[in-house]
This record gives structure tokens, C-alpha cells and sequence, in this order.
């Protein structure tokens, strides 16, 4: 079993669509509308890896508790945040700012050793982590 894709609510889905390519190198896989429930998705897929994001819009979505960073996201119910694996942490996470991403911590050690980290909001406040993990021995 494998993790198939994260889904993310969002305000605007083609601005969202437009962020995520750019931020993560994912590409769009497919565009749906679910019209009983006046939902469009929008499933982006990396092409190397196979990880997606599924990015959902309705329209009049009404913003849930949210944490403004991991401390406040980890005493809430539901979703906190999604992480991606990265090489060169600090050039991915400053990339990321530049991109419109709101900086959250700033790239440190984790607690989890051998890890480093660090913590941005997408455009629309979703939590975003950044993974850089010490090489494994050869």
C-alpha cells in the first residue's frame, strides 16, 4: 500500500493549480466537476514520483480551524499539513517564498534526528512542510 494523493481545499482552484505545478513540479492529471455537490477538483500528479494533490473548489467555501503553524495545527482535528521531501532545504524553501508561499519557520533541525525542516503556508494558508533527511550510508 502506498499513499495515492493529498486533497486540499482551496479558493481559487486554477490560481492553486497555477501555484502547485510551479511550487512542487507537479502536472495537471485531470479536471472534474462532481455537480450534485457543486465541486471542481483539479488532480495534479508528479510525472517521476507518482505522488498527486488533489486540489477541491467550491464556490462560498467557508474557511474551518485552521493552525497558523504546526504547534496550533497539531491541537486541531482533521488535516494538519502535507510534507514533501526536498534536497537543498534552504534554496527550496526561500524558492518557495519567492513563489508567494507565507514562510512559517524558517528551515531548522527537526526533532527527529538526522532531519532538517521547515514550514510554509500555500497561498490559501494550507500548511506545507519541507523534509531534507541526512543521505542513508552506502
Amino acid at each position: 500500500m502506498r499513499l495515492d494523493h493529498v486533497g486540499v481545499n482551496v479558493a481559487d482552484l486554477d490560481a492553486a493549480e497555477r501555484w502547485y505545478c510551479a511550487a512542487f513540479g507537479l502536472r495537471p492529471e485531470l479536471r472534474l466537476r462532481i455537480e450534485p455537490i457543486e465541486l471542481d477538483i483539479a488532480m495534479l500528479r508528479h510525472a517521476e514520483l507518482g505522488h498527486r494533490v488533489e486540489l477541491l473548489h467550491r464556490a462560498g467555501l467557508a474557511g474551518g480551524p485552521r493552525g497558523a503553524n504546526p504547534a496550533e495545527a497539531a491541537l486541531l482535528p482533521g488535516y494538519s499539513h502535507m510534507a514533501f521531501d526536498v534536497r537543498r532545504l534552504d534554496a527550496e524553501h526561500a524558492r518557495l517564498v519567492a513563489q508567494g508561499a507565507r514562510e512559517v519557520m524558517a528551515p531548522q533541525p527537526s526533532p527527529e534526528p538526522g532531519v532538517r525542516m521547515s514550514y510554509l503556508a500555500d497561498p490559501d494558508g494550507n500548511l506545507v512542510e519541507l523534509v531534507e533527511r541526512d543521505p542513508l550510508p552506502a
